[in-house]
């Protein structure tokens, strides 16, 4: 298991990670977001690469539409 500090709150996952599955396992998949790993942004192009460790802190904004 993996423990992942997510907007604040502590959150256990099962490993291996990417932050791509990530978005899936939080139910955020196709929608507007931008993730923040360790104060880095991610970009959407590197989320499939991008692997989640032991103690990341992420910070996960999800966009809201307006009008």
């Amino acid at each position: 298991m993996i423990n992942l500090r997510i907007n604040g709150q502590p959150r256990q996952f099962p490993a291996p990670l990417s932050i791509a599955d990530l978005v899936v396992a939080l139910d955020l998949a196709g929608k507007r977001i931008a993730v923040e790993k360790n104060g880095e942004i991610v970009p959407r192009s590197q989320h499939g690469n991008a692997r989640v460790a032991d103690g990341d802190q992420l910070e996960i904004v999800v966009a809201v539409g307006g009008g």
